[in-house]
């Protein structure tokens, strides 16, 4: 499968602090004039594909002269080893590569087994021993199978001739590159070859230079954290590696996987990003009387840190569950081309068995089965987008009409685990008149997130029930979510504190009391109000209220 992004393959340049500047040097990059949808070149001979748009976004970040040249790929290795182009955006990284290139890797590139239907399956690179295997010249995979040994390696010039090849039934598989691979196989209409659906090496992939150009590699690394940062690479990463949409499919079990992980990285988020710099200075100002809040502090920034980390493994999530969104299409065809077969042997032998199930109950149960991984895909991805958006930082501050129902619908869905651990008895009751506010989506949806966390922990065994409602006030100046727990409630002394930072009742659990003070902040910001009431050992009942939106003004 296709690129695998984590930004712990960046490395770190310390003898380069740079910055974006203006330099009358105009840097050769090269690449492959066929592999896409990483580098080719379009239908008018530009170059084009996720290699190229990526690296005119870093060059024109830090203020780099660029002229992309896309040709034979083996040709343009020899010339970045020659010095006759400065680097190669598409490069794998290699033991062997490394005595003659320094790289700066962005990806996990997967490779493939591919045969014609009907011959052998090879899972491995040991099964391909005493085969034929169609390889592009000079590329990973021709290292790779000649250091082996034992195989007969064909060369070709690029990974759409090695699969024609194969389609034509001359020799015996082809590996390349799993995403350009079934991209080509898509494009070309090659219905006779397959994939083995399982990866059979994979490479780091990313910016490769010529040995000691550390400057350049320096400012191509501090050009990639910038788009990171930015937000700008998941955009190029999207539109080009992004999991192709028509009919996906998932596994049921990736989708118990994903929220395994998902619940816990969620639980970590909070506002602690929006006050964690401002704590810090009144830190260090703080006298021996509040010496305690700074331990508070440390704990703090620990939870930050954390939910900087929640955006790239949400990522990681979407990655492997995109493989299996992306191969699921060919599962369905080949069992839509296998069915014909099957009920034709069905009628003329009787019932028989299919991987431990009789035809007649597979028949049945297979469509249900894809239907399931279909919904569970969609589940899993919409979860991780929804995580993303929440866990991007929003320093835009962007004011719009808000349908505050959309948002508790939105929060509801992000810990909906939370809310299953919590409570057997959770409603949710939305006024169809609502009126929208004025205010920012993303931070609204913070201090609901908040209040439904706080209602899950005040519960005291899962029978007790969480109720959200929403409703306009009679006044009409004001739309309201109140959110009711049946929980152990508050002592009367501690509801004027509960919007102080760092006021918590529930230090011995991992409290930080931040929560509450970073969504009162919010809430005061869009000119809202917060309200608590509460009677210990009944629940307690919190009201957002924030102002209706009046056009125009």
């Amino acid at each position: 499968m296709a690129a695998l992004l984590l930004s712990s393959l960046l490395i770190s340049f310390p003898s380069f602090a740079l910055t974006p500047v203006e330099s009358s040097k105009t840097y050769i990059v090269g690449g492959d004039y066929y592999y896409p949808p990483y580098e080719f070149l379009d239908p008018e001979g530009n170059p084009t594909g996720y290699n190229v748009e990526l690296t005119r976004a870093i060059a024109e970040v830090m203020g780099l002269n660029i002229e992309i040249r896309l040709g034979n790929w083996s040709e343009m290795r020899t010339a970045l080893e020659t010095g006759e182009i400065d680097v190669l955006p598409g490069t794998v990284l290699t033991k062997e590569r490394k005595a003659y290139f320094d790289f700066v890797p962005h990806a996990i590139i997967h490779q493939s087994i591919f045969y014609r239907k009907g011959s052998p399956r090879a899972k491995n690179i040991d099964d391909l021993e005493g085969f034929e295997v169609i390889v592009q010249e000079a590329g990973s995979m021709h290292d790779n199978l000649v250091k082996h040994g034992g195989i007969t390696v064909i060369l070709t010039d690029t990974h759409a001739n090695a699969l024609r090849l194969l389609a034509s039934g001359k020799h015996d598989y082809a590996v390349v590159a799993n995403l350009p691979g079934l991209y080509l196989g898509r494009k070309h209409r090659l219905s006779n070859i397959v994939t083995s659906g399982k990866t059979a090496v994979s490479f780091k992939y990313g910016y490769a230079v010529k040995k000691g150009d550390a400057e350049l590699q320096a400012r191509l690394n501090e050009g990639l954290s910038i788009l990171k940062n930015t937000g700008r690479y998941q955009e190029i990463y999207d539109k080009w590696l992004g999991v192709l949409e028509p009919r996906t499919l998932s596994l049921t079990s990736m989708v118990k996987l994903s929220m395994v992980v998902v619940t816990p990285l969620f639980l970590m988020m909070g506002g602690i990003l929006v006050w964690n710099r401002t704590l810090k200075r009144e830190v260090e100002h703080r006298t021996r009387e509040i010496q305690m809040q700074e331990q508070q502090l440390i704990q703090a920034d620990k939870m930050a840190s954390l939910g900087i980390l929640v955006s790239g493994v949400a990522h990681e999530i979407n990655n492997p569950n995109s493989l299996v969104l992306l191969n699921t299409p060919v599962i369905m065809d080949s069992f839509e081309d296998l069915w014909p077969i099957l009920e034709g042997y069905y009628r003329q032998h009787g019932d028989f068995t299919v991987g431990g199930l009789e035809y007649t109950r597979m028949r049945e149960e297979i469509p249900l089965m894809l239907t399931e991984m279909h919904a569970g895909g969609k589940r899993i991805k919409d979860i991780v987008e929804e995580l993303k958006d929440f866990a991007r930082s929003d320093n835009s501050r962007q004011m719009e009409a808000v349908d505050l129902n959309e948002v508790v619908r939105a929060a509801t869905r992000l810990v909906d685990n939370s809310i299953k651990k919590a409570t057997h008895c959770f409603t949710v009751s939305c006024s169809d008149a609502l009126k929208k506010v004025y205010g920012n989506p993303q931070r609204i949806e913070q201090v609901v997130v908040n209040l439904i966390l706080n209602a899950c922990q005040a519960l005291e065994t899962p029978d007790q029930c969480i109720g959200l409602r929403t409703f306009t006030r009679p006044d009409r100046k004001y739309v309201v979510l109140e959110v009711h727990d049946e929980g152990a409630g508050i002592d009367p002394e501690h509801l004027s504190h509960l919007t102080d930072p760092f006021f918590t009742t529930k230090r011995d659990s991992g409290g930080t009391g931040l929560g509450l003070s970073v969504s009162a902040n919010i809430v005061k910001e869009h000119g809202g109000i917060l309200e608590f009431h509460s009677e210990p050992g009944v629940g307690t009942i919190v009201s957002l209220a924030l102002p209706v939106w009046k056009s125009g003004g």
